[in-house]
C-alpha cells in the first residue's frame, strides 16, 4: 500500500528554451521515468509512488506531450538532452533511467550520451533509435495510418486507430486500453502533424551528423535490464534480442500473457522485477564504493 502522506513535488523547468512539466517523490537513489508515445507521465501511475518508497523518483512529460511545451518547428532539440537538463535543473548528478517504448529509445540515447549521469538502464517495450527491419517498417506504417485517421476524423479517430489499429492485440487488458484512450485524447498529436526537429540525425548541440543509437549499442556500459512481453511488437522483440546479445551483462525478462504496455498491464510483477534489479545495482555500487 502506498503511504498516503508521500510528498509529491511538481514544477515547470525551463529546459533548452522550452518548459517541461515534472513531478518528483521520495528520497534516496534517483530514478528517472520516461513515458511512451501517445501518452505522458501517467504511463507510470502504477510505478511512481511505489518506486518512491525506495527511491527519489522523477517523471516528466516529454517535450510536446502532456503539460510540457510543444517543440518549435525548425528549432532543433533532442529528447535525451532535455532529460539530462531536467536532472541538472533538479541538482541530480545521476539516476537509474527507465524508458517505455519511445521512452526506451530516449533512455538509450541518454545513457550513451551521459554515461556519467546513468546508474542503470531499464528498457521496457524496448526501442533504440536507428534500428531498421521489416518489422520496424511495418510499425512505422501503422503510425502513418494513425496520422491519416487524424486528418480524416480528428483526435477521436486517431486515438481509436492507435488503440485498436496500432496497438491491436498488443494490449490484452481492456481497462488499460481505456486508460490509453484517455492519454491519447489529451495528446497534442504535434509530432504527427509537424516535421519534428527532435528526430533529426544532426546534433542539436554541435550541428554535426550523429551516429544513431542502433549502431552504438555495444558502447552501453551501465547495468541493463530489458523487459519485453509475450505479445510485444515484433520490432520490440527484435530490439530486445539485439540489446541482450550486444550489451555486456544485459539481462532480459519476457513477461508472459501481456503486451507492449507491460508496466500498466502487469504492474505488480513489473514493479517486483524492476525494483529488485535497481536494488541489486545499488548494492553492487555501494560495495564497490566501500572497497575503493
Amino acid at each position: 500500500m502506498v503511504e498516503p502522506d508521500m510528498r509529491i513535488e511538481t514544477g515547470d523547468a525551463a529546459i533548452n528554451g522550452r518548459r517541461l512539466y515534472y513531478e518528483t517523490a521520495g528520497t534516496r537513489t534517483p530514478v528517472l521515468l520516461i513515458h511512451g508515445n501517445f501518452g505522458d507521465r501517467r504511463h507510470w501511475d502504477d510505478q511512481f509512488l511505489v518506486f518512491a518508497r525506495k527511491h527519489k523518483v522523477i517523471r516528466y512529460d516529454v517535450r510536446g506531450f502532456g503539460k510540457s511545451a510543444l517543440p518549435v518547428e525548425g528549432q532543433p532539440y533532442s529528447h535525451h538532452q532535455d532529460a539530462a537538463a531536467l536532472l541538472q535543473h533538479l541538482s541530480i548528478a545521476s539516476a537509474h533511467v527507465i524508458g517505455l517504448s519511445m521512452g526506451a529509445g530516449i533512455a538509450a540515447d541518454f545513457v550513451l550520451s551521459h554515461p556519467d549521469m546513468s546508474r542503470s538502464l531499464v528498457s521496457v517495450g524496448p526501442w533504440v533509435v536507428g534500428y531498421d527491419s521489416p518489422a520496424v517498417r511495418e510499425l512505422f506504417d501503422a503510425f502513418k495510418r494513425v496520422a491519416s485517421a487524424l486528418q480524416r476524423g480528428g483526435t477521436a479517430a486517431a486515438v481509436e486507430e492507435f488503440v485498436i489499429g496500432l496497438l491491436g492485440g498488443s494490449v490484452r487488458d481492456p481497462s488499460v486500453a481505456d486508460k490509453l484512450r484517455q492519454f491519447g485524447a489529451d495528446y497534442s498529436f504535434w509530432h504527427l502533424c509537424h516535421a519534428d526537429p527532435g528526430e533529426t540525425q544532426v546534433s542539436a548541440e554541435t550541428g554535426k551528423t550523429v551516429t544513431l543509437a542502433a549502431q552504438r549499442i555495444a558502447e552501453i556500459r551501465v547495468p541493463t535490464l530489458i523487459v519485453t512481453a509475450e505479445h510485444d511488437y515484433p520490432a520490440c522483440v527484435e530490439i530486445a534480442a539485439l540489446l541482450e546479445r550486444t550489451v555486456v551483462g544485459a539481462r532480459k525478462v519476457v513477461m508472459p500473457g501481456t503486451g507492449h504496455i507491460i508496466n500498466m498491464e502487469r504492474p505488480n510483477e513489473f514493479n517486483r522485477i524492476v525494483l529488485g534489479f535497481l536494488a541489486e545495482v545499488d548494492r553492487r555500487s555501494q560495495s564497490l564504493a566501500s572497497t575503493s
